[in-house]
């Protein structure tokens, strides 16, 4: 069985976005993929934790921080 997992970045307009206009999106990725064979399995959450980073000599130092990001999958 083979898997493809593709990040999934919904974005609206603030003043008239909507829920549905994220769903369409969605819809439309799996659409697309479900078009070329594969079959959508779910979308999942991936969380992860970025790296503090020390700056030169202390200065810019940047702390670490998490991030999550969604993703696709699907299989064939």
């Amino acid at each position: 069985m083979e898997y493809k997992v593709v990040p999934f970045v919904a974005s609206i307009d603030a003043k008239i976005g909507s829920t549905s206009q994220v769903a369409d999106q969605l819809e439309s990725i799996i659409k697309s993929y479900t078009a070329q064979g594969w079959e959508y399995v779910r979308l999942e959450s991936v969380t992860t934790f970025v790296k503090p980073e020390a700056g030169c000599f202390g200065q810019d130092a940047k702390p670490g921080y998490t991030t999550a990001n969604q993703m696709v999958v699907f299989k064939k």
